[in-house]
């Protein structure tokens, strides 16, 4: 049976491959292996990566067994495949089973809105708040978006199944009380894997932002998350 809401194609749209250290999150400062799929079911405001989610103007496609051989090469035991939302893709499944079967440890980044059986040691999940709206946008933008974002029983599933992070992304104090609500739906999650991450891109604006993420959460036993990229190699590709 073919996944929900993932389209087997034989092979994965791949925008690139290459190596970094993480920027974000449980896994920050480990060097790792970079697998960024195309194309994504969302259309948020602030994404970073448009060249891999909506744009897809480059990019190849290859079969698992090629993104195997080339995440090998490097030489990585931690890898992480990203978007996009590589959960578009029912490759995921072999690809993860095929890494997991060569002792790589799997962070798969997603804004959990679709469920695949993949094999990970940590799901990286990214529920997209109100703030990631492209106001502005055309009614069939705004529509898709609307429509796809908020799948609450999706993440719910994740969460009872993987290893997990809560990762979102806080533009303005007020984003605090939409988070809350939407954990109150949730239901069961541990404090410590909440993560909340200042909208921004550039080093400036995420540090402008610390101070008052940092004040909400450590109360709560919630984490902030920096994106640490851009203190180390600044807001570009390949990183």
């Amino acid at each position: 049976m073919k996944p929900e809401n993932a389209e087997s194609r034989g092979t994965m749209r791949v925008a690139e491959i290459f190596q970094s250290k993480q920027g974000e999150g449980i896994c920050t400062g480990i060097r790792s292996a970079f697998v960024r799929t195309l194309g994504c079911n969302l259309r948020c405001a602030f994404c970073d990566t448009e060249y891999a989610s909506w744009r897809c103007e480059e990019g190849e496609d290859l079969a698992v067994e090629q993104v195997v051989e080339r995440v090998e090469a490097m030489g990585d035991r931690h890898v992480v495949v990203t978007g996009g939302e590589p959960m578009l893709y029912a490759e995921l499944i072999p690809l993860t089973e095929q890494l997991s079967n060569r002792n790589h440890r799997i962070t798969i980044e997603t804004a959990g809105t679709i469920f695949l059986p993949v094999r990970c040691d940590l799901m990286s999940i990214s529920p997209k708040l109100s703030n990631s709206t492209p106001l502005g946008a055309s009614e069939s933008v705004l529509r898709l978006h609307e429509t796809n974002r908020n799948r609450i029983d999706v993440v719910r599933k994740l969460v009872a199944e993987y290893p997990y992070q809560l990762k979102f992304v806080v533009e303005q104090p007020e984003d605090l009380l939409e988070v809350e609500e939407y954990l109150q739906k949730l239901g069961d999650f541990q404090n410590n894997r909440v993560l909340l991450m200042p909208m921004a891109i550039d080093v400036q604006t995420m540090r402008s932002k610390a101070e008052w993420i940092l004040a909400y959460a450590q109360p709560r036993g919630y984490r902030y998350c920096p994106r640490m990229q851009l203190e180390w190699y600044g807001n570009k590709r390949g990183t």
